[in-house]
């Protein structure tokens, strides 16, 4: 079973995936234009992909459920 937090959904796994790339090289770097820009983040791409690593939650099932209302939890 997969739990995901009631306050987040899957796409902040995507915004997670952007912040790396904009902290890492976006604001690091300097760019002529944007296909320099294009080709930076698509080498970082291929460089992440060789070697991935998930990005995982960091709330425990118990937290999740005690988030949830109570009139909630009796219709489960």
């Amino acid at each position: 079973m997969h739990l995901t937090p009631i306050s987040i959904s899957w796409m902040k796994l995507v915004e997670c995936s952007f912040a790396d790339i904009t902290q890492k090289y976006v604001r690091t770097g300097s760019f002529g234009g944007a296909l320099e820009l294009s080709r930076v983040i698509t080498a970082y791409m291929a460089a992440h992909n060789e070697q991935p690593k998930p990005y995982l939650w960091q709330v425990e099932w118990s937290e999740i459920l005690a988030r949830i209302p109570r009139e909630q939890k009796a219709k489960m």
